[in-house]
């Protein structure tokens, strides 16, 4: 539900608020209060939420959101120089994608430590030197989930230890083919879009 109507071509004052002294919002002016929580579903990944809360105009509605602890996802530059891409079916929108590799953090597990546990489960490599690119919020609209993306190079190669549910293949790609696809559309997963332009704003401050 979207509670300020875009465009609406009613002759009654609408819901938006009015910057009457000209100045930039603040984000404090924007912020909506949780009145109340309930719980509609605890699964072994997420928690559904359904809330009511009070809006910046004085009115109430309703958030319906998903609790999730959060992952990492990296960019792992090979000795070769291509970037280890994976090739993964995806359940909810029932199509395979090429991703970057990814997973949630454990309980109370450091976002570092994950980086490493994850690389190494999911493309068979462990990384001598992770960096630090950025943190994402993947889908903000729904979900509180945060992701910590990591540059991952110097890389050794060790064994696969995928999780019995999880099934991928490993994709090495060329970061020129890699831009080919997301400007023809060929990669539509937002953190892989993110990886991938990151690497190529690094290469290029090198050169």
């Amino acid at each position: 539900m979207i509670p300020y109507p875009i465009g609406s071509r009613s002759k009654k004052p609408g819901p938006f608020l009015k910057n009457t002294d000209k100045q930039d919002f603040k984000m404090s002016d924007l912020k909506e209060t949780r009145i109340s929580s309930e719980k509609k579903f605890s699964g072994r990944l997420i928690d559904l939420y359904l809330d009511q809360v009070g809006l910046p105009n004085g009115e109430k509605s309703t958030r319906e959101w998903i609790d999730h602890p959060g992952a990492v996802c990296l960019i792992p530059i090979l000795p070769d120089g291509n970037i280890c891409l994976i090739r993964q079916f995806r359940y909810g929108p029932g199509a395979e994608f090429i991703e970057i590799p990814a997973g949630k953090l454990d309980n109370g597990e450091d976002p570092l430590d994950c980086a490493h546990r994850e690389l190494e489960e999911e493309t068979g490599y462990c990384s001598n030197k992770l960096t630090f690119l950025t943190n994402i919020h993947p889908a903000i609209g729904f979900c509180n989930e945060k992701m910590w993306m990591y540059l991952a190079e110097d890389l050794v190669e060790t064994e696969h230890n995928l999780d019995q549910d999880e099934f991928l293949k490993l994709l090495p790609t060329s970061l020129d083919d890699a831009l080919e696809w997301v400007w023809s559309g060929k990669i539509t997963d937002v953190k892989t879009i993110i990886g991938i332009l990151w690497v190529e704003k690094l290469l290029k401050r090198k050169d």
